[in-house]
């Protein structure tokens, strides 16, 4: 009996009990779930038992609470909704908002990537995170954690850079890397079809005239950021599947690895040089 269960583990993918030398998880059809070496390693880089959603939105707190320390909250009118408890736009820059100015002007390429966990006040971030809570959850369930994190990241980095292009000269939101989640969804209702995926499509082709919509009346919103965001969104779902149509495989969840440490690495270069120039130096850059 001690023998036995020296020799089971819990599968990476699906946390059920299964036998270590499985080739194949019986139950979600993950290859070597019990291998030792760097594909092992790379599955067990999994967040399935805990919410990857909430956490995504935890960052943006708190990077929101921190933007907030290198900039004026009280500077605009106390009673104003659109502007309490805004950042300043050279705290947003210190820590990574992106545009035609950071990006050229200052050759900051990695705020393509950092852009997408910044806000410029509390309705901006209340509103993307609500938005977050809402399609992330869908996506993350059918297409798995790898399959989420490149097409929240790469789809925010892609919304950003075209908006880059169309000389958007400083921007910041979730909002890019959210279009990519509703591009997956909308994708996935038209693939799978029936009546569930029929009901999908539809709320997803909602989402996207409402955010039409919302963009073409309120200033300031980046409808290029949207836009390249949702294509890009739908064309990585092509591109990387969803679990009815093909589990996850060593490929996804390697690039999948990749995008997470890679976000992780330049959102603490950013908030590591930030501080240093906020606290270290008198002149702004």
């Amino acid at each position: 009996m001690q023998n036995n269960k020296r020799n089971s583990l819990l599968c990476p993918r699906c946390r059920k009990l299964i036998s270590a030398d499985e080739p194949v998880c019986p139950y979600c059809g993950l290859n070597r779930p019990g291998s030792r070496t760097i594909i092992g390693l790379v599955n067990r880089f999994q967040v399935t038992h805990f919410d990857a959603v909430r956490i995504i939105i935890y960052i943006n707190a708190a990077l929101y609470v921190l933007s907030l320390i290198f900039g004026s909250p009280m500077r605009e009118s106390f009673m104003n909704p659109l502007t309490f408890l805004s950042p300043s736009n050279e705290g947003l820059f210190l820590l990574g908002g992106t545009g035609t100015i950071p990006f050229a002007g200052y050759g900051r390429w990695w705020t393509l990537v950092s852009a997408s966990f910044l806000h410029g006040g509390i309705l901006h971030i209340f509103f993307n995170m609500a938005a977050l809570a809402q399609v992330g959850p869908f996506v993350l369930n059918e297409f798995g954690f790898s399959r989420f994190t490149l097409v929240y990241i790469v789809s925010g980095a892609a919304g950003f850079f075209l908006s880059v292009i169309a000389g958007v000269p400083f921007t910041i939101g979730a909002s890019a890397g959210i279009c990519g989640l509703i591009g997956a969804i909308l994708y996935y209702g038209k693939t799978r079809g029936g009546l569930y995926g029929d009901v999908i499509y539809r709320q997803a082709l909602g989402w996207i005239v409402g955010l039409a919509i919302f963009g073409f009346f309120v200033p300031e919103i980046n409808n290029w950021a949207h836009g390249g965001g949702l294509a890009a969104g739908i064309i990585l779902a092509v591109i990387l599947g969803y679990h009815e149509q093909r589990n996850e495989n060593t490929v996804h969840r390697v690039l999948g690895a990749v995008c997470v440490l890679l976000t992780v690495a330049i959102l603490l270069w950013a908030i590591t040089q930030a501080l240093a120039i906020h606290f270290f130096s008198s002149r702004f850059p």
